[in-house]
């Protein structure tokens, strides 16, 4: 296995020399961290064992957010904390995605553009369920963002985890969208997308951003079923918090070139790209993001602070039958979570 710390201390100054005029301070930091990252240049804790009294010093990890090597544990946490958030029923996994026309703009205003994406794409789905003849409340979703392809090209996306569920917080009811093998069903992927277009331009606009004049009339929007939930969120939880790559998928530098293989997600298949050891290090930057910006956000009654979470739970509890013998003083049984 090729180590990222190894790569950027072989690559570090053909890259530098190429791409320093272009790196933002967020990517220097993060180009820091991780050559540093479980070396011998990081700090070092002192381990013990407690039987043989055996001591040896162990390098610290960086911790940085785009370091492959850090963050497992936060990976696991987010995933029970969503998972433990999972009402009954069908979910659905929705995708928004930014054409290219619009993906310089993006990386020249990072903080702006990802927060209208994910803001946009949940107005976008909530105008939806506030319209739908079955629905008529508010939805839940959990929303994770990308910027790459398993390529580590650029393409700014925002995944939306969410039940076909929603609560009329007026009325505390629950309405939910029923179906079963093709029929399954959330809202159309093609009006999804023209609505989640005028948002987004509108917001862009309204941020004081110049659009470009060719920005096409059909955006791509993807929306496809997700069984319980459960299977979406480890699925986002795996690349949340491990990098845009993991160090495994690295398989060679040879003659100032990296190597590493990717999963095409049309063919299923493997495949191979290799590039400049500069042109590595540059795609790996690129999807670091500015400081303070959180790629993960939960909308709708699914916010720790809606006040329709509160009215859910009720409506659970009064679903969940009561065992048998229990005094009718005792607390509502548990609910879904």
């Amino acid at each position: 296995m090729i180590r990222i710390s190894t790569l950027i201390e072989t690559f570090k100054k053909p890259f530098l020399a190429q791409y320093h005029d272009q790196m933002l301070p967020g990517q220097v930091k993060a180009l820091a961290a991780m050559e540093q990252c479980r070396t011998t240049l990081s700090l070092r804790m002192q381990a013990a064992c407690p039987e043989c009294g055996e001591q040896i010093f162990i390098p610290h990890s960086c911790g940085h957010r785009s370091c492959p090597h850090c963050q497992a544990h936060e990976s696991q946490r987010w995933i029970e904390r969503q998972t433990r958030k999972l009402v009954p029923g069908q979910y659905f996994m929705l995708t928004f995605t930014l054409p290219a026309e619009l993906r310089t703009l993006a990386f020249g205003h990072q903080r702006i553009i990802y927060d209208l994406m994910m803001k946009t794409s949940w107005e976008t789905i909530k105008t939806f369920s506030l319209s739908d003849k079955t629905l008529q409340g508010i939805p839940g979703a959990v929303t994770v963002l990308h910027t790459h392809t398993r390529r580590l090209d650029t393409h700014p996306h925002v995944h939306l985890v969410m039940p076909a569920g929603a609560i009329d917080t007026r009325r505390r009811l629950w309405r939910t969208k029923r179906g079963h093998g093709k029929s399954r069903y959330l809202f159309n992927h093609k009006a999804l997308a023209q609505v989640f277009r005028a948002k987004m331009l509108a917001a862009l606009k309204a941020a004081g951003l110049m659009v470009p004049g060719h920005v096409p009339q059909k955006w791509v929007v993807d929306c496809k079923p997700a069984g319980t939930g459960s299977k979406a969120l480890v699925y986002l939880g795996r690349y949340l918090y491990r990098g845009v790559i993991q160090e495994k998928d690295i398989l060679a530098r040879e003659n100032g070139q990296v190597t590493f293989r990717y999963r095409n997600a049309k063919t299923r298949t493997m495949e191979r790209r290799t590039v400049s050891g500069a042109e590595f290090l540059r795609l790996l930057l690129t999807h670091v993001l500015p400081k303070g910006l959180r790629r993960t956000r939960n909308f709708g009654f699914l916010h720790a602070n809606s006040k329709g979470l509160g009215q859910l739970l009720q409506i659970f509890a009064r679903l969940i039958p009561q065992p048998k013998g229990r005094c009718c003083a005792a607390p509502a049984a548990a609910s879904p979570w």
